[in-house]
């Protein structure tokens, strides 16, 4: 069963349905190769130093994966992973994120992860419809959104939106939220790994993107790797323009922006348009970490974050 076409069907028995729902694998175009990706997947998940449930929640736009953690009673905290990195990336952040928040580390459904959507795309507004609708699941009140990377620039989004329930907001070294990007010639590492997967390809990106490339877990650099060997996401740039001034303004909850000193996509010119414009918001930029921050500097990162969060405003 290889080499099967992009269109290739899986069957999948949805949650609270009594029959089959047949729908097609947009980021992976074969069974095998997807099966390789999910054992890597789920050996990231071992590094997680706390316990946690995997669970399938069905949406109007495909099958939600939600790795969660944490206290039932605690208030939510969601995490949106960077481009084709899973919710597995969070294996140095969750124990300390846990502790207190009831975690639920959602995969982005249009690229390696286990999520699947029904769509070979998703605009803006169905992507936050996908996420509005895993929060009514669990019935969320108070939600803290945490985001790096393009997962910081959706959780804005999201926060931008009317009527919804966000308490707070954290951006690690969002991507295209207050403007372009910084180094485009080293973030061009990505588009080359993408498209001519690997070792070396491998190497060149983890040394771009990270402070400290060869102490980065191996277990989680192979799964990286192997989303971009067999996965086939699109590049979502075009559906991230920068955030407008008026669009900033208006976010009146409090926002922590955090960047490393090495971050190839953001400077710390990214924190005068920050305090210009949003009313509530707190910067800093994180010694030695590149724009794997979360990974690079999982310590300091994690207790700034949890600091935010506890705080009572």
């Amino acid at each position: 069963m290889r080499n099967l076409p992009l269109l290739l069907f899986f069957i999948f028995i949805l949650p609270g349905c009594s029959s089959y729902k047949i729908v097609p694998d947009y980021v992976f175009n074969s069974i095998d190769k997807k099966a390789l990706y999910i054992k890597s997947y789920d050996e990231t998940l071992k590094l997680w130093k706390v316990p946690f449930e995997e669970m399938d929640v069905t949406t109007s736009y495909g099958i939600a994966h939600i790795i969660i953690s944490g206290p039932k009673t605690g208030e939510p905290l969601v995490l949106f992973h960077g481009t084709d990195a899973s919710s597995t990336m969070w294996f140095p952040n969750v124990k300390e994120f846990s502790a207190a928040y009831r975690v639920y580390a959602i995969d982005f459904p249009l690229e390696a992860g286990k999520s699947l959507s029904n769509s070979i795309r998703l605009n803006n507004k169905q992507t936050a419809e996908f996420y509005n609708e895993i929060f009514k699941h669990f019935r969320m009140e108070n939600i803290n959104l945490l985001g790096i990377s393009r997962g910081g620039w959706m959780v804005t989004y999201l926060a931008l939106q009317p009527g919804n329930a966000i308490k707070k907001i954290v951006l690690l070294s969002p991507a295209q939220t207050f403007g372009g990007i910084s180094n485009l010639g080293k973030v061009l590492s990505a588009i080359n790994l993408k498209m001519f997967p690997s070792q070396k390809s491998t190497n060149r990106f983890f040394e771009a993107f990270s402070y400290y490339p060869n102490e980065i877990n191996a277990i989680f650099k192979n799964q990286l790797y192997l989303a971009y060997k067999y996965g086939n996401s699109k590049p979502r740039l075009l559906n991230m323009m920068p955030f407008s001034k008026k669009e900033l303004k208006s976010l009146k909850i409090p926002v922590l922006v955090l960047i490393g000193d090495h971050d190839i996509v953001n400077t710390e010119k990214i924190f005068v348009k920050a305090h210009q414009f949003i009313p509530n918001v707190e910067t800093a930029v994180i010694k030695d970490a590149g724009h794997f921050i979360s990974i690079d500097q999982s310590e300091i990162t994690n207790k700034k974050v949890v600091e935010f969060l506890n705080k009572n405003e």
